[in-house]
């Protein structure tokens, strides 16, 4: 193997390189902490042959590679088929263009895939077909997809099925490369254990440790009769298949999926990332350990050191099956979500540049009446809203009526004592509702204040504005609120003594008063 200790692949086949296992580092073997080892203190080690390691991150990826590898005809060949649960045809689709320059990858499936599996294989570009019947069909069976494969490659001379359930150079590519990987990082290997469903995994490592180290036991899993785990098969389901197997295991397990899916989990938690069927292969391993500790022949296993070095493989990742862990296990063996009822109120965007500082949103939205410029009327009578813009004041109709911006319409929806909605969760959730039903259907008159208007929505604090211009802003309608609301608007009054800043029309800055004198009339409301 090619020495790249640093891990850097470069040039025109830079990513070829960083594929194959021939010119790339050896997937990481790992040992598992003590916490997930119930047999540590009986001298057995665990280790975990991290295949999702792999760029493909799937235990598919070098059988996918020597498959192609010998099935692809350059220059005839166009179109690649594949019946495949998930791994081997998402690594097909990616080798096929890396190593081959072909685009073209059809995935014949189980009708019965998950949506998320599903979306995964469109996300790598695979073209999906869709079958009825067993997900596992038997390999032997006319009606089902794996055959149906084989036809349209036979059909079509530009299309080839490399045919996983068939074809040797599935478990011949664990001799190749997996198989010697873990003995070249572990020597003093006692136990291999891994799951069968094409069986290639276990048939090409079996094979290959018979040879290159025969004190190695080999342990397969298989599905409990009547369950399912993603990948691995029922021992019933393995009979039709060809593959040399049964020469290559020295025992069978069979293992659930409550198991697998708890088990992956923890191994999750405690940082080794994998899918269902690693937690399957790990019980398997478990189960079997057991087995001979109960019946007093574990130290049999035991190699020079006195210790027994098992290794099992973690096949995949675990996010495709993210909705499979919650139904198989129960919402017990998840954190509590707080403040759950957020995910389905609150749903538009936010952007702090709808946010105005109190005296950039009064520059915007304000302007001095030129006509009545030097007439002897209160200077709120001077100033105006900009045209073509609504202000709409969310407070409750007396505090309107004790002061508001000129040209402003109340449309009362919170309280002066009513906690933020960002500090309160329900609170969110209660004004997010009304005011998405408000604006949903507006009534006559909230149309005219919105249609074809910028609008400036202002509130206690700021932050009911904030949420309302979220909701308008979804709906289509180019609102802004102000930070801090009327109190910031206070403080800025405070802090200029002489009111508010505004231009009129030539540009010139006016002040604002925005205490209204009882004599002048407050603009109409809208409840």
């Amino acid at each position: 193997m090619a020495a790249n200790p640093l891990n850097v692949y470069k040039g025109s086949d830079s990513v070829r390189s960083y594929f194959h296992p021939e010119s790339s580092s050896p997937l990481p073997l790992v040992e598992i902490p003590d916490c997930l080892n119930p047999y540590r203190r009986d001298g057995v080690r665990i280790y975990a042959k991290m295949m999702s390691m792999h760029p493909a991150n799937n235990v598919k990826s070098m059988p996918a590679l020597n498959l192609l590898e010998n099935s692809v005809e350059k220059g005839k060949t166009q179109t690649v088929i594949e019946y495949s649960s998930g791994s081997t045809v998402i690594s097909m689709s990616l080798i096929s263009r890396v190593f081959h320059d072909l685009h073209d990858v059809r995935a014949y499936l189980s009708n019965k895939t998950s949506p998320a599996k599903l979306r995964l294989m469109q996300f790598f570009g695979l073209d999906i077909t869709l079958f009825g019947g067993p997900s596992q069909p038997d390999p032997d069976d006319e009606r089902g997809g794996i055959r149906a494969a084989e036809r349209q490659a036979k059909e079509d001379v530009s299309k080839i099925n490399p045919n996983q359930y068939d074809n040797d150079d599935n478990w011949k590519a664990h001799i190749r490369w997996t198989g010697p990987q873990i003995l070249r990082q572990l020597p003093e290997i006692n136990v291999l254990c891994a799951g069968m469903g094409t069986s290639g995994t276990m048939t090409g490592l079996g094979t290959y440790f018979k040879d290159a180290k025969p004190t190695v036991y080999r342990v397969g899993v298989c599905t409990a009769p009547g369950d399912r785990v993603p990948g691995p098969r029922s021992h019933a389901l393995l009979a039709p298949v060809q593959f040399p197997w049964k020469s290559s295991v020295d025992h069978i397990e069979e293992v659930g999926s409550h198991d697998s899916f708890s088990l992956s989990l923890s191994l999750c938690r405690e940082g080794l990332v994998c899918g269902p069927s690693s937690g399957f292969n790990l019980k398997g391993l478990y189960q079997f350990i057991a087995r001979r500790k109960a019946d007093g022949s574990l130290a049999e296993l035991a190699g020079e050191d006195g210790e027994i070095h098992c290794v099992f493989l973690c096949c995949d990742l675990p996010y495709q099956y993210i909705n499979e862990y919650f139904d198989k296990l129960g919402a017990e063996y998840f954190p509590t979500i707080h403040n759950e009822h957020l995910t389905k109120v609150d749903l538009y965007r936010y952007d702090d540049k709808w946010e105005k500082e109190p005296a950039d949103a009064l520059d915007l939205f304000f302007t001095q009446d030129d006509a009545l410029a030097s007439a002897l009327v209160p200077i709120t009578s001077k100033v105006k809203p900009q045209p073509q813009t609504s202000i709409i004041d969310l407070r409750q109709p007396l505090d309107f009526h004790d002061f508001h911006l000129p040209g402003s319409v109340n449309v009362p929806f919170v309280h002066e004592d009513t906690p933020s909605p960002f500090s309160e969760p329900y609170i969110l959730g209660s004004v997010w509702k009304r005011l998405e039903e408000t604006f949903k259907e507006p009534s006559k008159e909230l149309r005219d204040l919105l249609r074809g208007r910028r609008i400036l929505l202002l509130c206690y604090d700021g932050d009911s504005a904030r949420v309302a211009t979220s909701v308008l802003r979804a709906k289509g309608h180019e609102a802004d609120s102000i930070r801090g609301g009327f109190k910031a608007l206070r403080r800025l009054r405070e802090k200029s003594d002489s009111g508010f800043r505004a231009r009129n029309d030539s540009g010139v800055e006016v002040d604002i008063a925005v205490h209204l004198p009882s004599h002048i009339p407050v603009a109409a409301q809208v409840v």
